[in-house]
C-alpha cells in the first residue's frame, strides 16, 4: 500500500472514531439531569399542610438542582386522582409526587375502584417524615387522661363521638383504630374537612377529634381543647409534655400521617439516587428545618428509598386490617 493510501485509510479512521467519540460525547451529554423543570405533583388543593410543605421543598430543591421544580397541584378522591396521575406518568424522573400516607397507604384497602397499586406502581425517592396526631377532646368533658376517657366510656357506652375531616381520613379511621383497640365504642361524625370539625369540637356539639398536631395546638395552648395523648409511637418534638397514646394503656397504637417522594414505577437508579440526594440535602437545610419544625413535622431518620418501599408495605397491611374488620369502604 503506497504512503498516500495508507494516509487516507489512517485518516478514515480517525474521523470515524472522532465520529463514533463525538456521538458517545452527544449521549452522555443529552442524559443530563435534569435539563428541564420538574413537576412536583401534590395530591391535595392549595393551601393544606401537605402543600404547604412541598412548596417549602420545592424551593429548596431547585437551588440545590439548578432547574425549576413546580408544584403542581392534582387534588380529588382523597390523593388518588394526583396518584394516578404521576403513576402513568413517563419514568424520566420528571415528574414527582408529594404523597401521604393516604395515597401511599390507607386509599388502596379503603376504595373499591383504585388504578394503583402504592406498593408497585411507583418508585420511592425519599421518606420524608411524619405528622404527629393528637386526640383533643372539649374542654369540659371532664377527663384528663386516655384512661379516664376509656373509663368514661364505659360507663356510657355508645354515648361519646368523635368528629373527624370525612370518611375513610386519617383523623376518621384513628378512632376506627382506636375503638378496636381499646374496646370503646366511639360514634364517628364525619364532616367536609377539618376546620368544621374542630368548629363543633370548639362548641361542644361534639366531644373529641384525632387530628394532626399543627391544627390542633394553637386550641390546645389556649385551653380550649384538651389533649389527651399523641397517636404516634413518639413524643411530638412541638408538644413534648403530651404523652403518647402508646404509653397510656394502648401500646402499638400510631396513626401519624408519614410523607414521601415518589416517581413513576420504572424510573433510571442514577436518577433516582440523584434525587435521593437532592431531596436530603434540602431536608438538612436550616430553611426547610426551621419551616417544618413549625408546622410540627418530625423528621424521618432513614431517607433511603427501601426504608419508603418497607413503610408503604407495611402500612398497606396494617390499613388493610383495620378497613376490613370495620367495614369502612368509599365509592
Amino acid at each position: 500500500m503506497s504512503l498516500n493510501r495508507r494516509l487516507f485509510v489512517g485518516a478514515g479512521v480517525m474521523a470515524a472514531a472522532a465520529l463514533g467519540l463525538g456521538t458517545s460525547l452527544g449521549a452522555v451529554a443529552a442524559e443530563k439531569f435534569p435539563e428541564r423543570p420538574i413537576m412536583f405533583v401534590v395530591p391535595f388543593p392549595p393551601g393544606g399542610p401537605t402543600d404547604a410543605m412541598a412548596r417549602i421543598l420545592a424551593t429548596e430543591l431547585t437551588r440545590e438542582l439548578g432547574q425549576s421544580v413546580i408544584v403542581e397541584n392534582k387534588a380529588g378522591a382523597g390523593g388518588n386522582i394526583g396518584a394516578d396521575y404521576v403513576a402513568r406518568a413517563k419514568p424520566d424522573g420528571y415528574t414527582l409526587m408529594f404523597g401521604t400516607s393516604g395515597p401511599l397507604a390507607i386509599n388502596k384497602p379503603l376504595y373499591k375502584t383504585i388504578s394503583y397499586d402504592p406498593r408497585t406502581s411507583f418508585t420511592p425517592i425519599i421518606y420524608v417524615g411524619y405528622l404527629p396526631n393528637v386526640l383533643v377532646v372539649r374542654a369540659n368533658l371532664g377527663v384528663s387522661s386516655v384512661k379516664e376517657l376509656i373509663a368514661l366510656d364505659k360507663a356510657k357506652p355508645g354515648k361519646l363521638n368523635f368528629a373527624s375531616s370525612g370518611n375513610g381520613a386519617s383523623s376518621h379511621l384513628a378512632g376506627v383504630l382506636f375503638n378496636g383497640m381499646a374496646g370503646t365504642d366511639f360514634q364517628h361524625v364525619p364532616y367536609k374537612g377539618t376546620g368544621p370539625a374542630l368548629n363543633d369540637l370548639l362548641a361542644g356539639q361534639v366531644d373529641m377529634a384525632f387530628t394532626d398536631i399543627l391544627t390542633a395546638m394553637p386550641y390546645i395552648k389556649a385551653g380550649k381543647f384538651k389533649a389527651l395523648g399523641i397517636a404516634t409511637a413518639k413524643h411530638s418534638s412541638a408538644m413534648p409534655q403530651i404523652p403518647t397514646i402508646a404509653e397510656q394503656g394502648l401500646p402499638g397504637y400510631d396513626v401519624s400521617v408519614f410523607f414521601g417522594v415518589v416517581g413513576p414505577k420504572g424510573m433510571p437508579a442514577d436518577r433516582v439516587e440523584l434525587l435521593n440526594r437532592a431531596y436530603t440535602k434540602a431536608l438538612d437545610s436550616e430553611n426547610v428545618k426551621k419551616a417544618f419544625a413549625a408546622q410540627g413535622l418530625e423528621r424521618g431518620a432513614d431517607t433511603k428509598p427501601a426504608y419508603l418501599t418497607s413503610l408503604v408495605k407495611t402500612e398497606v397491611d396494617k390499613w388493610t386490617e383495620v378497613v376490613q374488620k370495620a367495614g369502612v369502604k368509599l365509592d
